[in-house]
């Protein structure tokens, strides 16, 4: 029995909790609080939507959303043995916490013998004529006998060996009780044929539905005789739900799952080679970056007019990378998440570095590395998704919009805190922590498993960026997610376990909506990963080893005035641990382009070269020199300028030539009819080594020239739902319960009647009396009931205690904001003296 003073609704359930459970209901269900609601009524009525619900049902863990299942196919209201009974199998400690969940979030309320799910989320939950119930329960006998006639509900009372009775609603009754009688329906079914009873098995479990045709079969003819399948439509039937928990022992669920699966250890390593590991894949990350938009420089591909990189753009640049076309769509969408690579916003619209990252370049590598893997970490850009299909069967490309997904934070917060949850050194089954991600958060049925995509992008994706080494989260890893127990690996023994649970949270268990770092906690843990990746990267190198075969071989990461230069005079020949790079007659004459003189690379060569400068190297640098600049093109259309008459001769001789249209105008000069540019690549097209040169004679300097974008401020990851205020969320809440309790005070306070207001309209009142009755409340300190209408037009009503009436305002307390205000007295509608008491 319940007690007399039971809760006869959500709100008074509400406003019977205390502030702590208001404050865990808000950081539970953060839509509700945006906006604020103005009472408990209104809190309780929102907290009953249909959005609102299904967003909190689809945040619930499989076992939690079980117990709601069994909820909306039981009584109503539903006693909590009945419950049980229910879920015969599961532990009463975990349904226990499953209803503490639900009431926790308002999807349940009353006393545990009468447990109510709330309206909307049992409409959700429970079957419909033709949509079986999550449990595959189907209507009860009642509610599928509703639209028959009382003749055939009584035939079916006659042929289940039951009395005839005087009315429809007694018969169902009769039907109901012999279903829910467990002796007597063991009866009825041991008479059954066995094809009836092979058919009941086959919808037991369900879907509960089935097919039959106008003239059935007599092994099914002999089940509807009795009630035991109801027709639903024509051609249809079901199998009431008071029978199908009769064949399942009363259970609602073929298979419970109270807790959660545990994640399974694939590998364990040492903690120093995870960290190794996972360190030399964040020093090969900082390389493609930096290497991606040093191919960018000078302007990088055009942005598609839709937005994005073009197919062919992302094939370019992947075999720029030397990595698959997925990967590089990954590198570019990281360095546009960190605020390194934006649109150039110009007419004809391409892609570039933005003044950010010559910032970012100037920062030592753990520290952008940091970078990095935070701006990874928050996004909600989804790189897994270029080249799949929108709703709209449209390419999804890198760059393009289409790729924010609002849960990839959580899912990748949450896949690093199951692997910080094992012992270090310790790779997780990937299968394993998809199963524990599906329990925390199902898939709705018929609906993609997007979390489990997430999740598998978001392993692949740390691997590479080094936040896990070996499959294992690595100590600066660790750090980023703001677990305070990350420590340097330790030098000898075994590292302890660390329960990296998400941001420290208690329980291991995913995090509520609401619980995020603050940006004070987030730099926090930014500079901690940063400090502990430091001791891990190798220290860059002020040398290389030149080699006889032209090449150079740099042992490790380069200082970056050295990587520079050398970038310069040679090219990459190939990447890895030592980087080889080879000089060529194009190499050095760039060089020589640059500025710099056969001297000066000489010099730069025997500075920064562990071996002595090969002979064969000397000989080229002084080859290319001494060609440099025999040749001088400049602008006349053009013109080429030699003192050596015979060179002129070769080139005009030469049947390469006739393209550039030369002709002599001097014993050493010759004019042609085309760009200075294209007249430099002809010339050294057919073997020659011109320079450029200016009006006044002197050679030109070419370096390559640095585009930029202007200032531009990374992407916002894309919340969801409302936005929430994203610092100091716990001191916002509990405001926001403090306004809700004012506002409900304001809203259920006693008073006494006023002319002509209906319940819950603002009090009317003439100016006159409104002024007397402010005056008065003055004198004896009362508080008083007010309408209330602001500059806006928005009418709210308000418990106020006026302190002061003077020029047209009243001052006074306002109980429901909590705070002294003053308020005009044209736009108070109306004003009543609270009751007594």
């Amino acid at each position: 029995m319940s007690t007399p003073d039971a809760p006869r609704s959500l709100a008074e359930v509400l406003r019977a909790s205390d502030d702590a459970r208001l404050v865990a209901l808000l950081r539970a269900r953060p839509d509700l609080v945006s906006p604020v609601p103005n009472d408990l009524t209104q809190l309780a009525t929102r907290a009953g939507t249909r959005a609102s619900v299904v967003r909190a049902l689809e945040r619930l863990d499989r076992f939690a959303q079980q117990v709601a299942e069994a909820l909306a196919v039981a009584s109503d209201p539903a006693p909590y043995e009945e419950l049980a009974g229910l879920l015969a199998e599961a532990p009463r400690a975990a349904l226990d916490r499953a209803l503490a969940t639900l009431r926790e979030q308002a999807l349940v309320w009353g006393p545990d013998d009468r447990l109510r799910l709330v309206r909307t989320a049992r409409e959700l939950l429970a079957p419909a004529p033709q949509r079986p119930s999550p449990t595959g329960l189907g209507p009860t006998v009642a509610e599928a006998t509703a639209g028959m006639s009382p003749g055939r509900v009584q035939s079916l009372v006659t042929a289940a060996g039951l009395p005839s009775t005087h009315d429809a609603v007694s018969a169902v009754e009769s039907l109901t009780a012999l279903f829910t009688d467990a002796r007597r329906m063991s009866a009825l079914l041991d008479g059954a044929p066995a094809e009836s009873v092979e058919v009941l098995s086959r919808l037991v479990w369900g879907p509960p539905y089935g097919q039959v045709t106008a003239d059935p079969a007599p092994h099914l003819r002999w089940l509807l005789d009795r009630g035991l399948l109801l027709p639903t439509a024509p051609g249809t039937v079901v199998l009431p739900r008071e029978a199908a928990l009769h064949l399942r022992g009363g259970r609602a669920h073929r298979d419970l799952e109270p807790a959660p699966p545990e994640v399974a250890v694939a590998r364990e390593h040492r903690p120093q080679v995870v960290d190794a590991t996972a360190a030399g894949q964040a020093y090969t990350a900082l390389a493609t970056v930096e290497e991606l938009l040093k191919d960018w420089d000078e302007g990088g591909p055009a942005v598609l007019r839709a937005g994005g990189l073009s197919v062919r753009d992302l094939k370019r640049t992947a075999t720029a990378l030397d990595v698959p076309e997925p990967q590089a769509a990954f590198w570019v969408e990281l360095a546009y998440v960190a605020g390194l690579l934006a649109a150039d916003g110009e007419p004809d619209e391409r892609y570039a570095a933005t003044p950010a990252y010559d910032s970012w370049l100037e920062l030592p590598a753990p520290e952008r590395w940091a970078r990095l893997a935070s701006a990874w970490l928050a996004s909600t850009r989804t790189p897994g998704l270029v080249g799949g299909r929108d709703a709209k069967d449209r390419t999804l490309s890198a760059l393009g919009p289409g790729l924010d997904r609002s849960a990839a934070p959580e899912v990748r917060h949450r896949v690093l805190a199951l692997l910080g949850a094992l012992p270090d050194g310790a790779a997780a089954e990937p299968e394993s922590v998809l199963a524990r991600l599906r329990w925390e958060r199902p898939p709705g049925r018929g609906a993609s498993d997007l979390r489990a995509q997430l999740a598998r992008w978001a392993l692949a994706e740390a691997e590479s960026l080094g936040v896990t080494g070996r499959g294992a989260l690595a100590s600066h890893g660790r750090a980023l997610l703001g677990d305070t127990s990350a420590q340097a690996p330790l030098r000898g023994g075994s590292a302890p376990v660390h329960p990296a649970t998400p941001l420290g949270h208690p329980d291991g268990e995913a995090p509520a909506p609401a619980e995020r770092a603050t940006r004070a906690e987030r730099a926090t843990a930014v500079h901690e990963a940063a400090r502990l990746l430091a001791p891990l990267l190798p220290e860059p190198l002020d040398h290389v080893l030149l080699q006889a075969d032209l090449t150079a071989v740099a042992p490790g990461p380069l200082r970056r005035p050295l990587a520079d230069a050398l970038a310069v005079l040679a090219d990459v020949e190939s990447k890895g641990g030592a980087t080889v790079y080879r000089f060529t007659p194009g190499s050095v004459r760039r060089a020589l382009d640059a500025g710099q003189s056969a001297s000066d690379l000489h010099a730069f060569l025997a500075a920064h070269s562990r071996t002595p400068v090969p002979q064969p190297l000397t000989y080229l640098v002084d080859d290319v020199a001494r060609r440099h600049g025999h040749l001088r093109v400049g602008a006349a259309s053009a013109y080429v300028r030699c003192d050596d008459e015979g060179v002129l001769d070769e080139i005009l001789a030469d049947k390469r030539a006739q393209g550039l249209r030369l002709r002599r105008l001097a014993g050493t000069v010759l004019a042609a009819q085309a760009e200075p540019a294209a007249l430099l690549d002809g010339l050294r097209a057919m073997g020659f080594a011109p320079a450029a040169e200016s009006a006044e004679g002197d050679v030109l300097v070419t370096r390559a020239h640095s585009h930029r974008t202007p200032p531009r401020t990374p992407p916002e990851p894309v919340p969801d739902g409302p936005p929430l205020p994203d610092d100091r969320l716990g001191a916002y809440t509990a405001a926001a319960v403090r306004a809700i309790r004012a506002g409900d005070l304001a809203s259920t306070a006693p008073r006494k009647p006023v002319h002509a207001t209906a319940p819950g309209d603002l009090p009317r009142t003439t100016s006159a009396d409104t002024l007397a009755t402010m005056q008065a409340a003055v004198l004896t300190g009362e508080a008083v009931w007010i309408g209330y209408v602001n500059a806006d037009g928005a009418a709210s009503q308000r418990v106020i205690a006026p302190i002061r009436v003077e020029g047209g305002f009243v001052t006074a307390y306002d109980h429901t904001a909590d705070e002294v205000r003053t308020y005009p007295l044209h736009r108070v509608t109306g004003v009543a003296e609270l009751a007594d008491g």
